[in-house]
């Protein structure tokens, strides 16, 4: 019962919803910076994922690319770029 309570706990959290968020910042910011990150995360990913061209390769397997997918980087690299600019990842408040 307790391993139940614990997964349905692990569960909601996991579905929470979030967004970036900084005090000192307005939207018009907000969305410039949202924009260069994913630009940026966009650029990088795709010259990495260019280096690595293997024609013989299977993707999302034991032999798929060595840095995995293009758009898993390209998520990881817009995060790191939006915590670099000093956003954080904060649940979503419900609207009432």
């Amino acid at each position: 019962m307790r391993r139940l309570i614990l997964i349905v706990l692990i569960a909601a959290a996991a579905c929470t919803p979030v967004q970036w968020a900084r005090k000192d910042t307005t939207p018009e910011q907000f969305g410039q910076d949202l924009g260069y990150c994913r630009q940026e995360a966009w650029r990088e990913a795709q010259w990495r994922s260019s280096l690595f061209l293997n024609r013989y390769v299977v993707p999302f397997s034991a032999f798929g690319a060595p840095f995995g997918d293009a758009y898993i980087d390209e998520s990881r690299l817009t995060a790191f770029c939006m915590r670099a600019k000093g956003y954080e990842l904060v649940p979503l408040k419900p609207e009432t």
